[in-house]
C-alpha cells in the first residue's frame, strides 16, 4: 500500500496540474514541472524521489522520445531540398559551439561543456508542430522545413548523445564501429520488417470482435520490444526511444490507433516525467543566488541569442526573405523534450550538477514561453503581407 501514496500524488499532481494550465493559459509541460517543484523537496515536500517514481518517470522519458520519433516521418525528407540540410546544420552548429564555450567558460570541464552543447543543438518538435498549426503555417512549405529541420536536429542531437554515453557509460563491449553499422543495419531491417508484422497481425485478428484492442495491444508490445532490442544493442533508453517512435512512424496508419497511443502516453506516462523534474529541480541552489544567476543568465541568453541569429542567418543564406527568416528563427528556440530528457539522463549519472540542472529548467521554461509568442508574431505579419 505504501507504493499506492507515491503514485496518487504523481497521478493527481498531473491531472491538477494539467487543469491549471488551461485555466492560467501555461503550456502544459512547463505547469508540471512547476508542479512537481510545488509538491516536492523544494516545496510542500509531500512527495520525495523513491525507487517506483523513478522508475516512472523513466517510463514517461521513454514515451516522451517515442511520441517524439512517432511525430518525424521518413517521407517528409525526400519531399525537400538538400538546402535544408545546411539550414539544419548551422542551425545546430552555431548554437553548440556556443553552448560549449559559456559552460567551459564558467568553469565547468570539457565533457560537462560538451553536453550543454549537444542539448543546445536540439529543438522541440512537440513545441513546434502544435504552434505552426495554431497560426496556419504547417502545412506551407516554411512550416514543413521547419518541421524538417527540427527533426534533423533532434536527430543529431541524440546521435551525439547515444555516441557520448556510449563513451563515458557503455552498456555494450562492441567497438563503435562496429556497434553503429550494426545499429544502422538493425534500424533499417526493423523498418522493412515492423511494419510487415502489424499487417500480418491485423490479417489474422481481422474477424475478431476485439480487432482494435488486439491491433492496439500488439502495437503496444512492439514498442516496447523495440525499444528492449534497441538497449541490448547499446543504445540508451532516450535514444531507444525515439528510434522505436521512427521506426513504427509510417507503418502506423490508423488515426484512432495514433490517437489512443497518444492518449495513454500522454494521459498517463509523459505527465509523470515532467512532475518527476520538477520533483529533482532543487530550488535551494538558489541560496547561492550570484553563481546560480550567472549560470542561469548566462544559459538563457547565449542559447537565444545563438538560436536566433543563427536561425536567422541560415534562413536568409537558402533564400528565404527576412520576415520568414524571423520565423524560422522563432521556431528554434524552445528546448523542451529533448532538453529536459537529457538533462535527466546526465544528472542521473553525476555528469552535470543541480546547478545545472535546473539552469536548463530553467531554459526549457523561458524558450517554451518566449517562443510561441515570437511565431505568432512573425506568423501576423506573414499572413497581412499574403492577405495585401
Amino acid at each position: 500500500m505504501e507504493q499506492f501514496y507515491p503514485f496518487f500524488l504523481i497521478v493527481f499532481s498531473g491531472v491538477f496540474f494539467s487543469m491549471l494550465s488551461i485555466r492560467t493559459h501555461i503550456p502544459w509541460a512547463v505547469m508540471l514541472i512547476i508542479g512537481g517543484i510545488a509538491v516536492g523537496p523544494s516545496g510542500l515536500d509531500v512527495i520525495s524521489l523513491n525507487p517506483t517514481i523513478e522508475f516512472m518517470g523513466q517510463i514517461g522519458l521513454v514515451f516522451l522520445m517515442f511520441m517524439a520519433g512517432l511525430e518525424t516521418k521518413f517521407s517528409r525528407f525526400s519531399e525537400y531540398k538538400t538546402s535544408l540540410l545546411s539550414l539544419a546544420f548551422i542551425n545546430g552548429l552555431v548554437p553548440f559551439l556556443a553552448g560549449f564555450a559559456v559552460v567551459y567558460a564558467l568553469g565547468y570541464p570539457p565533457l560537462t561543456a560538451l553536453i550543454v552543447g549537444i542539448i543546445f543543438v536540439s529543438s522541440s518538435i512537440a513545441v513546434v508542430i502544435p504552434t505552426l498549426e495554431v497560426t496556419g503555417m504547417l502545412r506551407t512549405k516554411l512550416g514543413q522545413s521547419v518541421v524538417v529541420t527540427t527533426v534533423l536536429q533532434d536527430i543529431t542531437s541524440l546521435v551525439l548523445l547515444s555516441l557520448l554515453l556510449q563513451n563515458v557509460d557503455p552498456v555494450t563491449e562492441v567497438p563503435l564501429y562496429v556497434f553503429y553499422p550494426v545499429l544502422l543495419g538493425v534500424l533499417v531491417a526493423m523498418r522493412l520488417g515492423i511494419p510487415k508484422l502489424r499487417e500480418w497481425v491485423v490479417r489474422v485478428t481481422t474477424n475478431a470482435p476485439d480487432l482494435f484492442q488486439l491491433e492496439f495491444r500488439s502495437t503496444f508490445l512492439i514498442l516496447i520490444g523495440t525499444v528492449i532490442a534497441f538497449e541490448l544493442l547499446g543504445l540508451h533508453p532516450i535514444v531507444a526511444g525515439f528510434f522505436s517512435g521512427l521506426v513504427l512512424a509510417d507503418s502506423i496508419k490508423s488515426k484512432v490507433l495514433k490517437e489512443k497511443i497518444k492518449t495513454i502516453s500522454y494521459g498517463i506516462f509523459i505527465p509523470t516525467f515532467f512532475v518527476v523534474i520538477g520533483l529533482q529541480t532543487d530550488l535551494r541552489v538558489f541560496a547561492d543566488v550570484g553563481n546560480v544567476l550567472l549560470t542561469m543568465s548566462a544559459l538563457v541568453l547565449t542559447l537565444v541569442a545563438s538560436k536566433y541569429l543563427s536561425g536567422f542567418a541560415a534562413a536568409r543564406l537558402v533564400g528565404f526573405d527576412t520576415t520568414e527568416s524571423n520565423f524560422f528563427a522563432a521556431t528554434s528556440l524552445p528546448q523542451l523534450s529533448t532538453t529536459l530528457a537529457t538533462a535527466f539522463v546526465v544528472f542521473n549519472l553525476g555528469l552535470i550538477d543541480q546547478t545545472l540542472l535546473t539552469s536548463l529548467v530553467v531554459l526549457s521554461v523561458v524558450t517554451v514561453l518566449l517562443s510561441p509568442i515570437l511565431i505568432r508574431r512573425q506568423a501576423n505579419k506573414l499572413l497581412e503581407r499574403k492577405e495585401g
